[in-house]
């Protein structure tokens, strides 16, 4: 058999099996399913929403990219176009999946090219501050402090390993890139991108917080929690498994597990994002030619330094 059809029959019955579990378990996942849609609009929805309409608006109306004008040398001097600039600090006050959706948004203006993509795409991608200060670290571990030295090594983390990985990739092509017409209906145009981004957003926390439901009931965790237990505890490692599927709702098990490797976890998980965010990004990403296994690995690599700051300065 080939291997293309092996994947799309294992992925033919997955889902023949979560559809299967939600069928004979309707009181219990459809209610997961509604937890899921709160948890996004509680954590997500306020923080998201505003930027992205902003986020757009200045990407649309080409003031970010006037704005990124003065920073055309510095970009240069670390092998980056000088908009990327504006999509990182988009990326960093808006959070998931934002920067990936405005880099989509340069790369199909024709502002920047495939290769730019490539290098940015691990650059602008970062949680925003209302969620790690406001949701992790004030929401679920009561205390502000705690999301604020997660929101630093977090920022550290993605800058320095994107950064070295921009200065030792292939040199930017300096030809100015053929710009498409603007948008004629602006206003809309910001709105109804950002509505369907977040809507987007809320769908996968939604159906992700489903299937960590469903994953923890039938013990589908239990190799990886099995090999994590003797060095986390059986209820931090079950944490990290739900949260490598789900960021949002894996934070929230991790905060109420109580243990001492809490914070350096939380970091991990928010800075590879897990499945749902990976996925979130890549929706926008593959269409500039970003390609999701080296994608993944170097979130991979962000996350793991983020966990090292933390644990060095808990």
């Amino acid at each position: 058999m080939k291997p293309s059809r092996v994947k799309y029959t294992l992925l033919c019955i997955a889902l023949a099996l979560i559809a299967a579990a939600i069928i004979v378990y309707p009181e219990r996942y459809v209610h997961k399913c509604l937890e899921g849609f709160a948890l996004w609009a509680e954590c997500v929805l306020p923080s998201l929403f505003p930027f992205m309409v902003i986020a757009l608006l200045f990407v649309k109306s080409g003031l970010a990219e006037k704005a990124s004008l003065p920073l055309k040398k510095a970009a240069r001097a670390v092998n980056l176009p000088a908009n990327g600039a504006a999509c990182f600090i988009i990326s960093i006050c808006s959070g998931y999946p934002a920067g990936s959706r405005i880099l989509c948004e340069f790369y199909e203006s024709g502002t920047i090219s495939a290769s730019d993509c490539k290098k940015l795409a691990p650059l602008c991608s970062t949680s925003g501050p209302l969620f790690i200060i406001g949701s992790v670290g004030f929401g679920m571990f009561s205390d502000k402090t705690v999301g604020l030295k997660i929101l630093v090594a977090h920022i550290v983390s993605v800058v320095a390993v994107s950064l070295v990985y921009s200065l030792f990739s292939e040199r930017r092509d300096e030809r100015p890139s053929k710009k498409l017409p603007g948008t004629q209906n602006l206003i809309y145009d910001c709105f109804y991108g950002a509505v369907i981004s977040v809507a987007v957003a809320g769908g996968f926390i939604a159906f992700f917080n489903v299937l960590v439901s469903i994953a923890r009931d039938f013990k589908l965790f239990y190799p990886v929690c099995a090999v994590l237990s003797p060095l986390l505890g059986e209820n931090t490692a079950e944490a990290v498994c739900a949260g490598l599927v789900e960021a949002t709702n894996g934070c929230r098990i991790l905060s109420a597990a109580g243990s001492a490797a809490a914070v350096p976890l939380a970091g991990f998980i928010i800075t590879f994002g897990g499945i749902s965010i990976l996925l979130q990004q890549l929706a926008y990403l593959v269409k500039t030619g970003v390609k999701p296994i080296p994608f993944a690995l170097m979130k991979l690599v962000q996350a793991a330094i983020c966990a090292l700051i933390l644990l060095m300065f808990q």
